[in-house]
């Protein structure tokens, strides 16, 4: 499977003031696979150490960041010479190790010419009260379940993938039905590359939906081994708890959602432990949508959205037959699936700023994006083929944006207040040339 990560790895790799890099992301997003293929691809030998394995040499770090000593035993380790222009060193599960992300900042600055990159799944990459971070000495890297394009690679279409990059329309109207029906398949596949993989070899559901339930549990099980036992209970509820947040009608975050009664001050850690792993993310309400959008936060008003629309669906017992029945899919919960969709995608964009828009129930703005421009750009997603758009009509008539975007599965087309851009190419829309 084609990652798009792949081409931000090579760039680091030519950088020739490059820091060890730091590569993020959620458990069995794929992170392994691909520092691999980057190994093997772009360098004439890899030394791989997974730290978790029972023959990993743990304690190399602990002794001293003597970096000649720490060579001279992963060339033991791996049975090959170290030569630092054309091996890549890759630390996976780095956390694991004590010391190891410290050991990081003595390869900047000391050894600078060994090219490093140290993975770890955000469960288990918190840092150790005893080690001190490597600020300013390492870049960082975030890998995310398969966007919808990828997934369109993953199923074969890449002259598909082509025109939505060239933004053809016209070829794209004549295939609007097609991708609707992928855009069906990926709300219950989802982007983690084991269910894609999967899916593309014998399109059996019940099969992506065991790979997904198995995840989940592994998600689960995770919790119990990394989380501090004193708020474990707590996370859990809260996890349990995110498909019923989305499928209200208002998808604010409401902590009676979690169990009744319950209060912020309770569950906030939790919360923030979930983001921090990668398996939740959070947008805050803007008071004004105005530059910068992170000024207008409101803390305590704000969603919280799944990392992956497939384990949501999973979560939420969303069964193969919805895909069949028309475009329910799309308009199941209540449109959660679709807003879900839509986040995803916008996300994969990291220079975007994302936020969402409510003053009363006359007026709610799904998604506020500050660009690299400083444009403030609302976005609406629209369920189905439906193209009322109250809330952005209102929102364009009092902010006069330069751009407004809706987003359903109706063709692309150009209006006086907005553009209509179909579902399945809103995060393309937002980041072009990605394979290039």
């Amino acid at each position: 499977m084609y990652r798009f990560k792949i081409k931000e790895l090579k760039k680091w790799k030519l950088n020739k003031n490059r820091k060890p890099l730091i590569f993020l992301g959620a458990r069995q997003v794929g992170k392994t696979w691909l520092l691999k293929e980057f190994g093997k691809s772009e360098y004439r030998q890899m030394v791989y150490v997974n730290f978790e394995d029972k023959d990993a040499p743990n304690e190399i770090f602990q002794e001293d960041f003597n970096i000649d000593r720490i060579i001279t035993l992963l060339n033991a380790y791996a049975g090959l010479k170290i030569t630092p222009e054309d091996t890549l060193l890759v630390f996976d599960e780095i956390q694991t190790a004590p010391q190891g992300i410290t050991s990081l900042k003595y390869f900047y600055e000391k050894a600078p010419q060994y090219q490093i990159i140290a993975a770890g799944s955000l469960l288990g990459i918190n840092i150790h009260p005893d080690e001190s971070f490597p600020v300013g000495k390492v870049e960082f890297l975030t890998l995310y379940p398969l966007s919808f394009t990828e997934f369109l690679l993953a199923m074969g279409e890449a002259g598909i993938v082509e025109m939505m990059e060239k933004r053809e329309w016209e070829w794209l109207n004549a295939f609007n039905s097609k991708l609707t029906n992928y855009l069906r398949y990926y709300f219950f596949v989802g982007g983690m590359p084991e269910a894609v993989f999967s899916f593309s070899q014998n399109r059996d559901w019940n099969e992506v939906r065991q790979i997904q339930n198995d995840i989940l549990k592994s998600y689960e099980n995770d919790f119990s081994k990394h989380a501090p036992k004193d708020i474990l209970p707590r996370i859990n509820l809260v996890w349990k708890s995110i498909p019923a947040q989305l499928a209200k009608e208002n998808r604010k975050f409401f902590y009676g959602v979690i169990k009744e009664g319950a209060r912020a001050r309770e569950y906030e850690t939790a919360i923030q432990w979930l983001i921090d792993s990668g398996l939740l993310h959070k947008v805050y309400n803007v008071s004004k949508p105005a530059l910068p959008l992170v000024a207008y936060r409101e803390l305590s008003v704000f969603k919280i959205y799944h990392n992956d629309i497939g384990l949501l669906a999973a979560m939420s017992n969303l069964h193969a037959k919805t895909l069949l029945n028309g475009n329910s899919v799309f308009t199941e919960f209540k449109g959660t699936l679709t807003e879900q969709f839509v986040f995803q995608q916008l996300s994969l964009n990291e220079k975007l700023s994302i936020h969402y828009y409510q003053i009363n129930n006359r007026m709610e703005i799904d998604f506020v994006i500050q660009n690299e421009e400083d444009e403030i750009i609302p976005v609406e997603a629209k369920s189905g083929e439906c193209l009322e758009a109250r809330s952005l009509k209102l929102y364009c008539e009092k902010f006069q944006p330069q751009t407004a975007i809706r987003t359903s599965l109706a063709n692309y087309r150009q209006e006086s207040r907005m553009t209509n851009v179909p579902l399945y190419i809103i995060g393309n829309y937002f980041q072009n040339n990605l394979t290039t």
